[in-house]
């Protein structure tokens, strides 16, 4: 299939996506205050909304604006935000790029339990794919959980406590990130079903987001470093550019809404392990391979072919 200029949009999407969770990776090893990039992630993502997807703002004053999510949703998008970077440093980026990428499967489920839509077969095989791979995921090998502590170091020979606690966050934190994002795409999806313009929508949550974050840093009176800063331009350029080339690639391919979706989807995944364990030698174990596949199959299933 030659590369029109819809793949490469989705090409680009997918690349933007794991470059955020790299850039969250390389985070810790700089020792980035992930708080203070989080916050200029957003100022930056809100002034390319501005001026890329040109919002109209008087399309929120309408009667029907659904203020109660889009104040939601500026709560839960820095929430997951900063979820996502404790997932990439315990549980690394192949699980947890997996995890959000599963998060799809939560407005799915909504849709059966919430908003009364029929279930049939295959959507039902999807799910339960889908939650198998998260299981086989989120399992760490015995060994690796109880080689390092919380602080990644192992114990010293004959302290009191010279059996480590595994790190829960290996299984927690990428819980974390499937339940938030599954969560804000349940939220986006009501704001656009208010009939809210999405351009102005994610302008507002995007706004709110960084409103809230700047609060919390300024409550908590952190020392602004012009690095933390830097390295915020780099991830607010990159999280808005998944979302504008995912955006564009859906209007290049407007007869191919499958191929967008699981195209996104399977990419993350796919690029997300190559880089997690060829870049950053992050451990896999056969369970956690058999949840990438599971996840690949999941989505496959799901796309509406």
């Amino acid at each position: 299939m030659p590369l029109t200029p819809g793949l490469l949009y989705l090409l680009a999407s997918v690349t933007c996506s794991v470059t955020v969770a790299v850039l969250l990776k390389l985070a810790r090893r700089y020792e980035v205050d992930v708080r203070q990039a989080i916050a200029m992630n957003y100022a930056v993502a809100a002034l390319l909304c501005w001026f890329v997807l040109q919002p109209d703002p008087a399309a929120l004053l309408a009667p029907t604006t659904p203020w109660a999510v889009l104040a939601a949703l500026g709560v839960l998008l820095p929430s997951v935000f900063l979820a996502m970077a404790a997932a990439v440093r315990h549980a690394g980026i192949v699980r947890s790029d997996a995890a959000q990428r599963l998060s799809l499967f939560i407005p799915l489920l909504a849709a059966f339990l919430l908003f009364g839509e029929p279930v049939n077969g295959r959507k039902l095989a999807a799910i339960l794919l889908a939650f198998s791979a998260l299981a086989c995921l989120l399992r760490r090998s015995a060994s690796a959980a109880t080689a390092t502590g919380m602080t990644g170091v192992a114990p010293a020979t004959g302290s009191p406590s010279s059996t480590a606690t595994p790190d829960r966050g290996i299984w927690m934190w990428p819980l974390l990130v499937w339940l938030g994002y599954g969560v804000i795409d349940i939220l986006f999806k009501q704001v656009a079903r208010a009939g809210t313009a999405f351009a102005g929508g994610l302008l507002l949550a995007f706004v709110l987001a960084g409103g809230l974050m700047l609060a919390y840093l300024l409550a908590r009176r952190v020392r602004w470093q012009g690095r933390h800063l830097l390295a915020g331009v780099a991830l607010g350029v990159a999280n808005f550019g998944n979302i504008l080339t995912y955006i564009r690639a859906h209007q290049s391919l407007p007869e191919h809404p499958a191929l967008v979706f699981a195209s996104m989807n399977m990419g993350v995944i796919t690029l997300g392990t190559l880089v997690g364990a060829l870049v950053f030698r992050e451990p896999l174990t056969r369970i956690n391979a058999l949840g990438i596949a599971l996840a690949l199959a999941a989505i496959v299933l799901m796309a509406p072919w």
